[in-house]
């Protein structure tokens, strides 16, 4: 491997692992409130799991939105324009106020979804009142996510990584006092995790303010100075931008739901080995999911700089890093399939099932990490339209097309159920892998088409 590759290498994993543990925080969060919302009782786990499956969608596709503040930092970074960076803050605060206003909305007024579920009235109140508990959060998480994506656009990931690890630590106690009545306050059960998850929204929110107010990086820039109103240009550049990455990440999150209730009336375990899966390879997914949002920052800046030839070589070398990844994955799922099983249920028909799914979902780590890593070093280009509808193609259009007619019908051949799904699951991975390689392979070649050549002075 070359010096250049090297140091490429280096300098992204160093953008990467912060977000890494980051990710693997918010993700802490939930396993704990699932954790600890079992012991208060089979309801209000119930509650706490159907109503995440309704919130965090809503959060992933308005946070995408926000997601966009990024690559519009990075790109004045790299250009040197670090004082410029203030506008497209005070901007993106605009849109999540109200996006934040809107997800409220949204939580309060679950019902008519939670009615076709056709719940037992207790679980449905009890959802909805979780529901309620977290809204109240729900605004301060998209401010965050503003900050957040501010921070990373300048490369600062380290910050990020301690404000998520903070608020995992802030979560147990929480948890414990309302969840089962502490220090003279109320036994709320499993609606306590929302208000836990609530308050610790507000916390990282307050603790990212005092970071960019007290940072001897960003003071001088005096962010939360001579604040802008809405401006429409800057406003739509966001949105534009935005949009298709929250559409793209709700596309993403919604397979999985939809994967869930397709499988709903096949019964406990089937349901049980499904979750199983999914749990274990979104955590995988973590990895190359944060070099991929290290790509978006790496490539906006050399591309805001001026760079596209470097900017192409990092992305091809995030690129290798995730299929590096991948490989490892990948080698681990298949040999230790039952084993890594065996970490979740004891039940044999449960493992059984949940091995066999594990296993394809240990090939897809390929077309996972190539598609999510394309993804992430388009975003650095600004370029978010075109993917999304190869997004959309590969998951609506193919993957679930692909795993119905391999799970419930006998076209191909005898109804494979729940590994259907993740074969269709695996097909449409693929499909969108080659799909957006190819789409940045097409991109960064423009950037540098795009460019022009300074050539050295000729002497007379």
């Amino acid at each position: 491997m070359s010096q250049k590759r090297n140091a490429e290498v280096r300098y992204l994993l160093r953008l990467g692992w912060p977000i890494m543990v980051a990710q693997l925080a918010q993700n802490a969060m939930g396993f704990v409130d699932t954790l600890m919302a079992a012991r208060a009782g089979t309801e209000d786990l119930a509650a706490i799991a159907l109503g995440s499956s309704l919130w965090l969608p809503v959060f992933l596709a308005l946070a995408g939105i926000l997601m966009a503040t990024t690559p519009l930092v990075a790109h004045l970074v790299g250009a040197g324009r670090d004082s410029e960076t203030r506008l497209p803050l005070q901007q993106a605060f605009w849109v999540a106020a109200g996006l934040g206003l809107l997800g409220v909305i949204i939580l309060r007024n679950a019902n008519p979804v939670l009615d076709l579920l056709q719940l037992a009235p207790g679980l449905q109140h009890k959802t909805q009142d979780y529901l309620d508990a977290i809204s109240w959060g729900f605004p301060a998480f998209l401010f965050y996510q503003v900050m957040r994506s501010y921070c990373e656009g300048f490369g600062k990931t380290h910050p990020v990584m301690r404000i998520a690890v903070l608020g995992v630590l802030c979560n147990i106690p929480l948890n414990y006092v309302l969840i089962f009545g502490k220090l003279g306050l109320p036994e709320l059960g499993g609606v306590g995790c929302g208000y836990a998850t609530a308050v610790v929204m507000w916390i990282m929110l307050s603790t990212a303010v005092f970071y960019l107010l007290k940072s001897q990086h960003f003071k001088p820039l005096r962010l939360f100075n001579d604040w802008q109103p809405p401006r429409p240009e800057q406003l739509l550049q966001l949105l534009k931008l935005g949009v298709p990455i929250g559409f793209s990440l709700l596309i993403e999150a919604s397979m999985f739901c939809v994967l869930a209730l397709m499988l709903a009336p096949y019964g406990e375990t089937v349901i049980a080995a499904n979750q199983i899966t999914i749990s274990y390879t979104g955590m995988i997914f973590m990895i190359p999911l944060s070099i991929a949002m290290a790509l978006t920052i790496r490539v906006g800046q050399l591309v805001g700089r001026g760079e596209p030839v470097e900017a192409r070589h990092a992305a091809q070398t995030g690129i290798l890093i995730t299929l590096f990844v991948a490989l490892f994955s990948c080698s681990l799922s298949l040999l230790l399939a039952r084993q890594i099983t065996g970490l979740y249920t004891s039940s044999e028909e449960i493992l059984t099932l949940a091995t066999t799914l594990i296993s394809i979902a240990a090939v897809f780590q390929f077309s996972d990490a190539l598609q999510v890593s394309a993804a992430g070093a388009l975003r650095g280009y600004k370029d978010t339209s075109i993917p999304l509808v190869m997004v959309f193609i590969a998951y609506w259009l193919v993957g679930l097309p692909v795993g119905y007619i391999l799970g419930f019908t006998d076209w191909l051949r005898p109804p494979l159920i729940a590994a259907g799904l993740w074969y269709g699951l695996l097909i449409g991975l693929s499909v969108g892998a080659v799909l957006l390689s190819n789409r940045l392979a097409r991109i960064s070649r423009q950037a540098i088409n795009a460019t022009p050549i300074v050539r050295p002075a000729q002497s007379l």
